[in-house]
C-alpha cells in the first residue's frame, strides 16, 4: 500500500485495503494470534497508518468483524433469494451455500463466533450477538414464509443447526456437515408445518 511520490493519498482506499487484508490475516491467525507489529508487517502498513484509520488494533478487529458480518448476511440472503419463494428450497440453498464454504481449504469456522471466544471484549461480543441476531432474522423470515405456527421457534432451531454445522465442520468433520444439517432443517420444517 505504499504511495508513490507525487500521487494523491486516498484515505478511504487505504482503509478498505487494510480492512480487506486484515480480514484474511485475522481469520487465518486468530484475533490474538498476531500482535500489532506482526499484523502491520503482514499488511504492509506502519503502526501509525493502522492507528490513523482504526484507532487501535481493537478498532481494526471491530471493523473487520462488522464488515464480515455484513458480507456473510448479504451472501446468504442472496442465496436464499435466488432459490425462489419455496421455504424448503430456501433452506436447501442456505445449507448448500454453507457446505460450499465448509469445503473451502481456508475454512476455519465462523469468524464472529471464533472472535467472541478468543477475544473476550464487550465490543466483540456485541458484534457477534448482533450477527447471530441477523442470522436469526433471516431464518425466521424463511420460517414465516412457510406459514408455521411459531416462526420464532423454527428460526431459533434453524440457527442452532447453522451454527452447530459450522462448529462440527470446523472442529470435527467438514464432509457433509451442511448436508446433514440441511436434512435436519427440512425435517424440522416439515414437523412445524404438520
Amino acid at each position: 500500500m505504499p504511495v508513490t511520490k507525487g500521487s494523491t493519498i486516498d484515505p478511504e482506499r487505504t482503509r478498505t485495503a487494510i480492512l480487506h487484508a486484515a480480514t484474511e490475516v485475522l481469520y487465518e491467525r486468530g484475533l490474538d494470534g498476531i500482535g500489532v507489529a506482526g499484523l502491520c508487517a503482514r499488511l504492509g502498513v506502519s503502526k501509525e497508518t493502522l492507528y490513523r484509520h482504526f484507532g487501535t488494533k481493537d478498532g481494526l478487529v471491530q471493523a473487520v468483524l462488522e464488515a464480515r458480518s455484513d458480507r456473510v448476511i448479504r451472501w446468504l440472503t442472496d442465496a436464499v433469494t435466488a432459490a425462489g419463494d419455496d421455504p424448503a428450497d430456501q433452506i436447501t440453498a442456505l445449507f448448500d451455500a454453507l457446505q460450499g464454504w465448509y469445503d473451502e481449504p481456508a475454512f476455519r469456522g465462523c469468524a464472529l463466533l471464533n472472535a467472541a471466544t478468543q477475544h473476550h471484549t464487550e465490543a466483540v461480543r456485541t458484534i457477534t450477538a448482533r450477527h447471530l441476531g441477523r442470522y436469526l432474522e433471516l431464518l425466521t423470515k424463511i420460517a414465516g414464509r412457510a406459514e408455521v405456527t411459531d416462526p420464532q421457534l423454527l428460526g431459533r432451531q434453524l440457527l442452532i443447526l447453522v451454527e452447530g454445522a459450522t462448529v462440527v465442520a470446523d472442529h470435527h468433520n467438514r464432509a457433509l456437515a451442511g448436508e446433514h444439517a440441511r436434512q435436519a432443517a427440512l425435517a424440522l420444517l416439515a414437523a412445524h408445518r404438520s
